[in-house]
């Protein structure tokens, strides 16, 4: 009797905890009513879409995220490109600085041993009705790595800045927005992975012949993007 008294006890326990887990992890992500005021519809919907993708795989401890929109979403296996085990991929088609401060819990939460953010053409991009100032959007880009660093104080913040794209309209834009990220830049919440450099021409647009449709990446881009981090990757994330 006192056995299977003992039995239940424990049985009782497992579930317990169980659900409480359950309600932790599920408190890590938006709920799908949030309102993110710069994402489009398209975006509205995918970033609902990808929430519920990450709550069925969700982040391990000390894992290696790259964090972004659908540039690095479309990178996919970023162990793979990087011969490096535990990277996760938590790109979202269609994000924006919002969205990612937004989503931010689950990242501080498993405590990852380094982030490598890219984000902010979305917010640039999409006019809903309009679009925020690069001001706004470079203090949010630097907010991201201050939340994560404040949460996460063990884990590696890399800001890479903003890529060039196709529209000469947004040259001056994007330029001030990495402007920011540099003139911000305190060593002990990020370093900074000047992406930018390697892509742009000298009109300051994306190089034609790294861009799928002058805005997102083809293999040859991703490649670059890859030989340009690997060299020091290994040592920076020690």
């Amino acid at each position: 009797m006192q056995k299977q008294l003992k039995n239940i006890i424990l049985l009782l326990f497992f579930f317990i905890s169980f659900s409480q887990t359950e309600r932790t992890l599920e408190n890590l992500y938006p709920t799908e009513n949030i309102d993110i005021k710069y994402h489009d519809e398209w975006g509205k919907n995918n970033y609902n879409k990808m929430i519920n993708e990450f709550k069925k795989s969700p982040l391990n401890f000390g894992d290696v995220v790259f964090l972004g929109n659908s540039i690095t979403q479309g990178g996919g296996d970023w162990s793979e490109r990087l011969d490096y085990p535990n990277i996760s991929n938590r790109g979202i088609g269609g994000d924006v600085t919002d969205g990612v401060l937004a989503r931010l819990e689950e990242i501080t939460f498993f405590k990852p041993k380094a982030v490598f953010l890219l984000i902010g053409i979305n917010d640039l991009w999409n006019v809903n009705p309009e679009t925020p100032s690069e001001d706004y959007i470079g203090k949010n880009i630097v907010r991201i790595a201050k939340i994560i660093k404040e949460k996460s104080k063990e884990t590696k913040v890399f800001i890479q800045t903003v890529l060039p794209i196709e529209k000469k309209i947004f040259v001056e834009k994007i330029n001030n927005i990495n402007i920011m990220i540099k003139n911000n830049h305190d060593q002990s919440i990020y370093d900074i992975i000047d992406l930018h450099s390697v892509f742009v021409n000298d009109q300051g647009t994306i190089k034609k012949d790294l861009t799928s449709d002058g805005v997102h990446l083809n293999e040859k881009g991703y490649q670059t993007w890859v030989n340009f981090i690997r060299p020091n990757f290994k040592n920076i994330i020690k």
